[in-house]
Protein backbone atom coordinates (compact mmCIF):
# COMPACT_ATOMS: atom_id res chain seq x y z
CA UNK A 1 0.00 0.00 0.00
CA UNK A 2 1.52 3.32 -1.07
CA UNK A 3 1.46 6.36 1.14
CA UNK A 4 -0.58 8.27 -1.47
CA UNK A 5 -3.30 5.62 -1.50
CA UNK A 6 -3.96 6.08 2.22
CA UNK A 7 -3.36 9.83 2.40
CA UNK A 8 -5.90 10.48 -0.37
CA UNK A 9 -9.06 9.25 1.44
CA UNK A 10 -7.72 10.63 4.71
CA UNK A 11 -7.45 14.08 3.11
CA UNK A 12 -10.94 13.69 1.67
CA UNK A 13 -12.32 12.99 5.15
CA UNK A 14 -10.44 16.04 6.47
CA UNK A 15 -12.06 18.22 3.80
CA UNK A 16 -15.48 16.91 4.82
CA UNK A 17 -14.59 17.70 8.42
CA UNK A 18 -14.04 21.28 7.29
CA UNK A 19 -17.71 21.45 6.35
CA UNK A 20 -18.50 21.63 10.08
CA UNK A 21 -16.77 25.01 10.32
CA UNK A 22 -18.05 26.25 6.97
CA UNK A 23 -21.63 25.41 7.90
CA UNK A 24 -21.33 27.77 10.85
CA UNK A 25 -20.56 30.54 8.37
CA UNK A 26 -23.84 30.40 6.59
CA UNK A 27 -24.65 27.80 3.95
CA UNK A 28 -27.38 26.34 6.18
CA UNK A 29 -29.68 29.17 5.03
CA UNK A 30 -29.92 27.58 1.57
CA UNK A 31 -32.67 24.91 1.24
CA UNK A 32 -31.16 21.39 1.41
CA UNK A 33 -31.99 20.08 -2.07
CA UNK A 34 -31.03 23.39 -3.69
CA UNK A 35 -27.75 23.26 -1.80
CA UNK A 36 -27.16 19.71 -3.00
CA UNK A 37 -27.72 20.89 -6.59
CA UNK A 38 -25.30 23.80 -6.21
CA UNK A 39 -22.77 21.38 -4.76
CA UNK A 40 -22.84 18.82 -7.59
CA UNK A 41 -23.16 21.48 -10.31
CA UNK A 42 -20.09 23.34 -9.09
CA UNK A 43 -18.18 20.18 -8.23
CA UNK A 44 -19.00 18.47 -11.52
CA UNK A 45 -18.04 21.55 -13.54
CA UNK A 46 -14.72 21.81 -11.73
CA UNK A 47 -13.93 18.14 -12.28
CA UNK A 48 -14.93 18.32 -15.95
CA UNK A 49 -12.53 21.21 -16.62
CA UNK A 50 -9.70 19.32 -14.94
CA UNK A 51 -10.35 16.04 -16.73
CA UNK A 52 -10.51 17.75 -20.12
CA UNK A 53 -7.21 19.53 -19.48
CA UNK A 54 -5.32 16.56 -18.09
CA UNK A 55 -6.81 13.34 -19.47
CA UNK A 56 -7.09 11.96 -23.00
CA UNK A 57 -10.52 11.98 -24.61
CA UNK A 58 -12.16 8.59 -24.20
CA UNK A 59 -15.16 6.92 -25.74
CA UNK A 60 -17.12 4.86 -23.23
CA UNK A 61 -19.20 1.82 -24.03
CA UNK A 62 -22.93 1.89 -23.45
CA UNK A 63 -22.44 -0.40 -20.47
CA UNK A 64 -19.89 1.88 -18.86
CA UNK A 65 -22.02 4.97 -19.49
CA UNK A 66 -24.84 3.17 -17.73
CA UNK A 67 -22.52 2.35 -14.84
CA UNK A 68 -21.55 6.03 -14.54
CA UNK A 69 -25.26 6.79 -14.47
CA UNK A 70 -25.77 4.33 -11.62
CA UNK A 71 -23.00 6.04 -9.67
CA UNK A 72 -24.70 9.36 -10.36
CA UNK A 73 -27.84 7.90 -8.84
CA UNK A 74 -25.92 6.94 -5.71
CA UNK A 75 -24.53 10.50 -5.52
CA UNK A 76 -27.95 12.10 -5.90
CA UNK A 77 -29.48 9.79 -3.31
CA UNK A 78 -26.62 10.45 -0.90
CA UNK A 79 -26.73 14.23 -1.04
CA UNK A 80 -30.49 14.69 -1.07
CA UNK A 81 -31.06 12.26 1.80
CA UNK A 82 -28.06 13.62 3.74
CA UNK A 83 -29.07 17.27 3.46
CA UNK A 84 -32.76 16.61 4.10
CA UNK A 85 -31.92 14.30 6.99
CA UNK A 86 -29.55 16.82 8.53
CA UNK A 87 -32.20 19.53 8.17
CA UNK A 88 -34.79 17.41 10.01
CA UNK A 89 -32.67 15.97 12.82
CA UNK A 90 -30.57 17.03 15.76
CA UNK A 91 -26.79 17.29 15.60
CA UNK A 92 -26.39 14.10 17.61
CA UNK A 93 -28.63 12.19 15.23
CA UNK A 94 -26.75 13.65 12.27
CA UNK A 95 -23.56 12.12 13.61
CA UNK A 96 -25.04 8.69 12.81
CA UNK A 97 -23.93 9.34 9.24
CA UNK A 98 -20.29 9.35 10.32
CA UNK A 99 -20.49 6.06 12.18
CA UNK A 100 -22.66 4.05 9.81
CA UNK A 101 -21.04 4.90 6.46
CA UNK A 102 -17.74 3.02 7.03
CA UNK A 103 -19.60 0.01 8.44
CA UNK A 104 -21.91 -0.16 5.42
CA UNK A 105 -18.91 0.25 3.11
CA UNK A 106 -17.07 -2.63 4.75
CA UNK A 107 -20.11 -4.94 4.56
CA UNK A 108 -20.88 -4.05 0.94
CA UNK A 109 -17.24 -4.51 -0.01
CA UNK A 110 -17.36 -8.04 1.36
CA UNK A 111 -20.72 -8.99 -0.16
CA UNK A 112 -20.54 -7.18 -3.52
CA UNK A 113 -16.82 -7.17 -4.33
CA UNK A 114 -15.77 -10.28 -2.42
CA UNK A 115 -13.25 -8.39 -0.30
CA UNK A 116 -11.75 -10.23 2.65
CA UNK A 117 -13.06 -9.75 6.18
CA UNK A 118 -10.40 -10.74 8.71
CA UNK A 119 -10.44 -10.58 12.50
CA UNK A 120 -7.96 -7.73 12.25
CA UNK A 121 -10.33 -5.77 10.03
CA UNK A 122 -13.31 -6.39 12.31
CA UNK A 123 -11.31 -5.45 15.40
CA UNK A 124 -9.91 -2.31 13.83
CA UNK A 125 -13.34 -1.22 12.62
CA UNK A 126 -14.79 -1.78 16.10
CA UNK A 127 -12.03 0.33 17.67
CA UNK A 128 -12.59 3.10 15.13
CA UNK A 129 -16.33 3.09 15.87
CA UNK A 130 -15.72 3.30 19.62
CA UNK A 131 -13.14 6.08 19.26
CA UNK A 132 -15.42 8.09 16.97
CA UNK A 133 -18.35 7.72 19.38
CA UNK A 134 -16.15 9.00 22.22
CA UNK A 135 -15.22 12.07 20.14
CA UNK A 136 -18.85 12.67 19.20
CA UNK A 137 -19.97 12.34 22.82
CA UNK A 138 -17.75 15.26 23.71
CA UNK A 139 -19.04 17.26 20.75
CA UNK A 140 -22.80 16.64 20.89
CA UNK A 141 -25.50 16.25 23.53
CA UNK A 142 -26.59 12.64 23.03
CA UNK A 143 -29.48 13.09 25.45
CA UNK A 144 -31.31 14.48 22.39
CA UNK A 145 -30.70 11.35 20.33
CA UNK A 146 -34.35 10.36 20.75
CA UNK A 147 -35.65 13.76 19.65
CA UNK A 148 -36.12 15.00 16.13
CA UNK A 149 -37.90 13.69 13.08
CA UNK A 150 -38.06 9.95 12.37
CA UNK A 151 -38.12 10.67 8.65
CA UNK A 152 -34.88 12.60 9.09
CA UNK A 153 -33.25 9.69 10.91
CA UNK A 154 -34.34 7.33 8.13
CA UNK A 155 -32.90 9.75 5.55
CA UNK A 156 -29.54 9.65 7.37
CA UNK A 157 -29.54 5.85 7.23
CA UNK A 158 -30.25 6.06 3.51
CA UNK A 159 -27.44 8.59 3.03
CA UNK A 160 -24.97 6.37 4.87
CA UNK A 161 -25.86 3.35 2.75
CA UNK A 162 -25.91 5.36 -0.49
CA UNK A 163 -22.38 6.73 -0.01
CA UNK A 164 -21.20 3.22 0.76
CA UNK A 165 -22.86 2.17 -2.50
CA UNK A 166 -21.11 4.98 -4.38
CA UNK A 167 -17.80 3.81 -2.95
CA UNK A 168 -18.25 0.09 -3.61
CA UNK A 169 -19.85 0.23 -7.06
CA UNK A 170 -17.34 2.85 -8.13
CA UNK A 171 -14.33 0.63 -7.52
CA UNK A 172 -14.55 -1.37 -10.81
CA UNK A 173 -14.74 1.84 -12.87
CA UNK A 174 -11.88 3.41 -10.92
CA UNK A 175 -9.73 0.36 -11.67
CA UNK A 176 -10.77 0.37 -15.36
CA UNK A 177 -10.30 4.09 -16.00
CA UNK A 178 -9.11 6.39 -13.20
CA UNK A 179 -10.25 8.06 -10.01
CA UNK A 180 -10.48 11.43 -11.77
CA UNK A 181 -12.61 10.19 -14.65
CA UNK A 182 -14.90 8.14 -12.44
CA UNK A 183 -15.45 11.01 -10.01
CA UNK A 184 -16.04 13.42 -12.88
CA UNK A 185 -18.58 11.49 -14.93
CA UNK A 186 -20.48 10.14 -11.93
CA UNK A 187 -20.82 13.67 -10.54
CA UNK A 188 -21.98 15.00 -13.92
CA UNK A 189 -24.55 12.20 -14.12
CA UNK A 190 -25.96 13.24 -10.74
CA UNK A 191 -26.62 16.87 -11.72
CA UNK A 192 -29.92 16.38 -13.62
CA UNK A 193 -31.12 13.87 -11.02
CA UNK A 194 -30.79 16.48 -8.27
CA UNK A 195 -31.86 19.42 -10.45
CA UNK A 196 -35.25 17.89 -11.18
CA UNK A 197 -36.10 18.05 -7.46
CA UNK A 198 -35.16 21.71 -6.93
CA UNK A 199 -38.37 23.27 -8.39
CA UNK A 200 -40.50 21.07 -6.11
CA UNK A 201 -38.53 22.20 -3.06
CA UNK A 202 -38.66 25.88 -3.99
CA UNK A 203 -42.41 25.69 -4.72
CA UNK A 204 -43.12 24.72 -1.11
CA UNK A 205 -40.61 26.99 0.62
CA UNK A 206 -40.58 30.72 1.24
CA UNK A 207 -37.06 31.94 0.61
CA UNK A 208 -35.50 34.90 2.35
CA UNK A 209 -31.83 34.53 1.53
CA UNK A 210 -29.40 37.41 1.67
CA UNK A 211 -26.35 36.67 -0.44
CA UNK A 212 -23.23 37.40 1.57
CA UNK A 213 -19.56 36.68 1.10
CA UNK A 214 -19.85 34.02 3.81
CA UNK A 215 -22.57 32.18 1.90
CA UNK A 216 -20.67 32.45 -1.39
CA UNK A 217 -17.50 31.18 0.27
CA UNK A 218 -19.37 28.34 1.93
CA UNK A 219 -20.92 27.19 -1.34
CA UNK A 220 -17.56 27.43 -3.10
CA UNK A 221 -15.94 25.31 -0.41
CA UNK A 222 -18.77 22.82 -0.58
CA UNK A 223 -18.63 22.52 -4.37
CA UNK A 224 -14.91 22.76 -5.13
CA UNK A 225 -13.16 21.32 -2.08
CA UNK A 226 -15.60 18.98 -0.34
CA UNK A 227 -16.99 17.70 -3.66
CA UNK A 228 -14.58 17.99 -6.59
CA UNK A 229 -11.33 17.59 -4.65
CA UNK A 230 -12.62 15.27 -1.92
CA UNK A 231 -14.50 12.90 -4.22
CA UNK A 232 -11.49 12.55 -6.49
CA UNK A 233 -9.26 11.81 -3.48
CA UNK A 234 -11.79 9.31 -2.12
CA UNK A 235 -11.74 7.41 -5.39
CA UNK A 236 -7.96 7.80 -5.60
CA UNK A 237 -7.77 5.54 -2.55
CA UNK A 238 -9.81 2.91 -4.41
CA UNK A 239 -7.16 2.70 -7.12
CA UNK A 240 -5.09 0.58 -4.71
CA UNK A 241 -7.12 -0.15 -1.57
CA UNK A 242 -10.20 -2.25 -0.81
CA UNK A 243 -13.45 -0.33 -0.42
CA UNK A 244 -13.67 -1.38 3.23
CA UNK A 245 -10.22 0.04 3.93
CA UNK A 246 -11.03 3.32 2.18
CA UNK A 247 -14.29 3.53 4.12
CA UNK A 248 -12.57 3.41 7.50
CA UNK A 249 -10.88 6.76 6.81
CA UNK A 250 -14.35 8.32 6.98
CA UNK A 251 -14.00 8.16 10.76
CA UNK A 252 -11.49 11.01 10.59
CA UNK A 253 -14.21 13.45 9.59
CA UNK A 254 -15.63 14.31 13.05
CA UNK A 255 -12.16 14.46 14.58
CA UNK A 256 -11.03 17.03 12.02
CA UNK A 257 -14.32 18.91 12.33
CA UNK A 258 -13.97 19.14 16.10
CA UNK A 259 -10.34 20.27 15.87
CA UNK A 260 -11.19 22.95 13.31
CA UNK A 261 -14.11 24.08 15.45
CA UNK A 262 -11.68 24.67 18.30
CA UNK A 263 -9.22 26.44 16.02
CA UNK A 264 -11.58 28.76 14.15
CA UNK A 265 -14.73 28.92 16.32
CA UNK A 266 -13.07 28.96 19.77
CA UNK A 267 -14.92 25.79 20.79
CA UNK A 268 -13.47 23.82 23.66
CA UNK A 269 -11.85 20.41 23.38
CA UNK A 270 -12.51 18.04 26.25
CA UNK A 271 -10.47 15.00 27.29
CA UNK A 272 -12.83 12.81 25.24
CA UNK A 273 -11.47 14.37 22.04
CA UNK A 274 -7.90 13.25 22.65
CA UNK A 275 -8.87 9.83 24.04
CA UNK A 276 -11.39 9.12 21.28
CA UNK A 277 -9.09 10.44 18.57
CA UNK A 278 -6.27 8.15 19.65
CA UNK A 279 -8.55 5.08 19.77
CA UNK A 280 -10.03 5.98 16.37
CA UNK A 281 -6.57 6.43 14.84
CA UNK A 282 -5.43 3.05 16.17
CA UNK A 283 -8.53 1.41 14.69
CA UNK A 284 -7.95 3.05 11.30
CA UNK A 285 -4.30 1.95 11.34
CA UNK A 286 -5.27 -1.65 12.16
CA UNK A 287 -7.75 -1.80 9.26
CA UNK A 288 -5.40 -0.10 6.81
CA UNK A 289 -2.60 -2.57 7.59
CA UNK A 290 -4.77 -5.69 7.44
CA UNK A 291 -3.37 -8.16 4.95
CA UNK A 292 0.08 -6.58 4.73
Amino acid sequence: MSRASSLAPLTAAALWGGMYVVSKWGFSVVPPVTLAFLRVALGGSTLFVVVRLTMPTRSFSRTDRRRFGVLGGWVALTLVSQFVGTDLTTASQGSLLTVLTPVFTLLLGVNVLGESLSRQTIGGMALAVVGTLVVLTGQYDFSTIGDGNLLGVFALFVASFAWAGYTVWGKPLVRTYSALETATYSTLASIPLVAILVPFELAFMSLDVTITLAIIGAVLYLGVFSTAVAWFLWYRGLEELDAGVVGVFFFAQPVVGTALGALFLSESLGPSFLAGGVVMAVGVWIVSTAGE
